[in-house]
């Protein structure tokens, strides 16, 4: 018998009436090929609903990650919002319901972020999730021989320094358990570098590095550790921006328009969820065809 021909496994009748498949292996490999779906594979059969879960998402109250909060909110997730602004988090409570949790919490600091963390797994019982949605820009438009140092400091305490904190404050809660998805966000200018954004360029790309390692670090266990780069997304506050500047951000797209928060919700909730099983240490790409790799 050829090694692509091969049947592995039990000939038992009824354990074949309960697979949806015959494994075979690859040729040149010892990996099976599992060319049906396996309905009752260990694996599936193991993790969490949806309604179990519990999801921790920084920068929560606005933009991406609220979209992607009232997305998981839709599927029976228990949502904890981060966020630094109070009237934002006061509106995200009551946009999504009295089972959300929104905490006043700066992600810079290590203390606010592990008292978080005790908080919610009082109240739930278990974290799931982690998305670090929270970040800033920066000053923009400017050379890197006229960055000021206060502000490069400034972007990587919040986009790359917040993410590890938030990672060392929830994912043991997620290992004690051996499962856990984290996502982070990077963008397209942490992998190709925009002129005139030195901090929050090279910002992303820590991030990209630290979501690599960590995929690396964790991949025998239950935890799944990606980023997502997004080009640009439309959000209310493009609705303000002139014409020619959303065609100047565009026009690098070949889309030739911006994504939308439904289009990262999508994407975002696919990288959270239980069905992301195989994919670790990976940067998912949103930009509409602008990424070079």
């Amino acid at each position: 018998m050829t090694p692509d021909k091969q049947t592995v496994g039990t000939h038992d009748s009824s354990a074949h009436q309960n697979s949806l498949t015959t494994q075979k292996f690859c040729a040149n490999s010892f990996v099976p090929c599992d060319t049906h779906l396996n309905v009752n594979s260990p694996s599936s059969l193991s993790l969490p609903t949806w309604p179990e879960q519990t999801a921790v998402i920084t920068g929560g109250a606005d933009g991406l990650g609220f979209a992607l909060a009232q997305k998981l909110a839709t599927r029976g997730v228990t949502v904890a919002v981060l966020d630094v602004n109070p009237a934002k988090l006061s509106e995200a409570q009551n946009l999504l319901g009295e089972n959300a949790i929104c905490l006043r919490v700066d992600v810079t600091n290590a203390d606010e972020v592990h008292a978080a963390a005790q908080c919610i797994v009082e109240r739930t019982g278990r974290i799931d999730v982690l998305v670090n949605c929270a970040g800033i820009t920066g000053k923009t438009n400017i050379k890197s021989l006229e960055v000021e140092l206060a502000d490069f400091d400034r972007v990587f305490a919040l986009n790359v320094k917040g993410s590890l904190l938030t990672f060392q404050a929830f994912v043991p809660h997620m290992l004690k358990r051996d499962y856990g998805r984290v996502l982070h966000m990077a963008s397209i200018a942490g992998k190709e570098g925009n002129a005139g954004m030195l901090a929050y360029s090279a910002s992303k790309a820590a991030v990209i590095g630290m979501t690599k390692v960590q995929g690396k670090e964790y991949a025998d266990t239950g935890l799944r550790v990606n980023a997502l780069a997004p080009a640009v997304i439309r959000t209310a506050i493009h609705d303000h921006m002139p014409a020619e500047q959303i065609k100047y951000m565009t026009d690098k797209i070949p889309l030739k328009r911006c994504g939308t928060l439904d289009e990262f919700a999508a994407l975002a909730e696919f990288i959270v969820s239980p069905e992301n099983t195989f994919t670790t240490g990976f940067c998912f790409d949103l930009t509409g065809g602008r990424a070079t790799y």
